[in-house]
């Protein structure tokens, strides 16, 4: 798991992969139709897909001469679980921290918070 999360954090740490995920999230679209509106070469774009695909972000698919890219949610719901995971964990942490406070206000006959 913990290899598939570098990947995902990997690919989205780039602001034109995660234009491009952004994107796909309202469908699926041709690479030229992913490419419109970004100032790369085409080539330089292509890169970008390359390492989404590598992480297992997006397939594409050809048809023809024209590429279509979907999205893969899988790898999106992995580090949903793990971020997840981790808000428990800190929620859980400020909730025994806010007890302890509470309890020693109390020790010292304040108010609790």
């Amino acid at each position: 798991m913990a290899n598939h999360l570098d990947s995902f954090f990997a690919a989205v740490a780039d602001p034109t992969r995660r234009a491009v995920i952004e994107r796909l999230t309202a469908g699926p679209a041709t690479v030229k139709e992913l490419h419109d509106g970004h100032a790369l070469s085409l080539p330089g774009f292509l890169k970008h897909l390359k390492v989404l695909e590598e992480a297992g972000l997006i397939v594409t698919e050809k048809d023809g001469r024209t590429r279509h890219v979907r999205i893969r949610l899988d790898p999106l719901e992995e580090a949903e679980d793990w971020l997840n995971a981790r808000r428990k964990q800190w929620e859980g942490r400020l909730m025994d921290l806010t007890s302890l406070i509470q309890a020693a206000a109390q020790d010292e006959g304040e108010q609790p918070l």
